[in-house]
């Protein structure tokens, strides 16, 4: 069966890993087609920054002008969460390609020539994983000052470790295969045998886990714009749209659901986001598991 027909085969098979391509797929033709969907206002340099009509602390409904309603601070709801899509990937994608990258150079020095190579690489990461992650993030963004940067490097700081490990541990289990002794034996290089040899019979494992930490990445984010240390304020970002929402989470006695359009809309984009970046690692997952293919 050609890698091509696999993977069509084993898509089938889980009609979920379907679902999650397909609202992957609308996020980012939100997000690529967002100076169409959301064109920022006139003279405003910034795209990013959500347009606001005024200053008053009530949020207003859905309108013919303001399609899902404004937040706290009057800013435009529909305009926050379709430019928030680009800053999701921006912050998924970013993080996981240099968290992946860092774990990638780590694992292998570390699995490959073991050592005092290996003890110094993963005393280091120990160090890192023995800081609750979401506290370190915080800490690193309140000194790096508000900004999407911030959230990237803050991000980044406290993922990589987990990269390393799983990175180090699948080079350790293929290293003394007869295939990296051949390799050795003729004469390759190190670097060779690892980029060559090494790597492509260790790395699914950490891209799996890849797929699947997008999502977490986002969420992460999120949690950093809800407690006021992530964006500046009036950035587009789904975070910051309900850290704007949550005086307003509940409505006045009588009609506790007045205001559900601040925090549900937002809200939904989060939760569709992750559950398709989740469902997709499972697709990744079924195609790449070895284990899977079998079956």
């Amino acid at each position: 069966m050609t890698d091509w027909r696999f993977m069509l085969h084993q898509l089938r098979r889980n009609p979920l890993s379907l679902a999650g391509i397909i609202i992957i797929l609308i996020f980012v033709i939100v997000a690529v087609f967002a100076p169409l969907i959301a064109p920022t206002p006139e003279g405003q340099r910034d795209p990013y920054k959500i347009p606001r009509e005024g200053y008053s602390p009530v949020p207003q409904p859905p309108s013919g002008e303001h399609y899902f309603g404004t937040t706290e601070g009057q800013y435009d709801i529909f305009y926050g969460v379709v430019w928030g899509a680009r800053s999701a990937f921006k912050v998924g994608l970013g993080v996981i390609g240099i968290v992946l990258l860092i774990g990638i150079v780590l694992g292998s020095l570390a699995g490959y020539f073991g050592g005092i190579i290996d003890e110094v690489i993963m005393r280091v990461t120990d160090v890192f994983l023995a800081f609750p992650s979401l506290i370190l993030a915080m800490a690193l963004t309140a000194a790096l000052g508000p900004s999407l940067r911030s959230v990237l490097i803050a991000i980044t700081v406290v993922s990589w470790p987990s990269y390393a490990r799983v990175i180090r541990g699948d080079i350790l289990a293929v290293r003394e295969e007869d295939y990296v002794e051949a390799a050795r034996g003729v004469g390759a290089s190190h670097f060779r045998i690892i980029a060559r040899h090494i790597l492509p019979n260790s790395i699914y494992p950490a891209l799996i886990m890849a797929s699947l930490d997008i999502g977490a990445v986002v969420l992460s984010a999120a949690a950093l714009s809800f407690l006021g240390l992530g964006v500046p304020e009036g950035y587009a970002d789904w975070g910051q749209m309900i850290q704007f929402a949550r005086n307003w989470i509940v409505g006045p006695p009588g009609n506790p659901l007045a205001y559900w359009y601040t925090v549900m809309i937002p809200g939904l984009f989060i939760l569709f986001f992750v559950l398709g970046w989740n469902l997709l690692g499972d697709a990744f997952r079924d195609i790449l598991d070895p284990r899977l293919a079998r079956r």
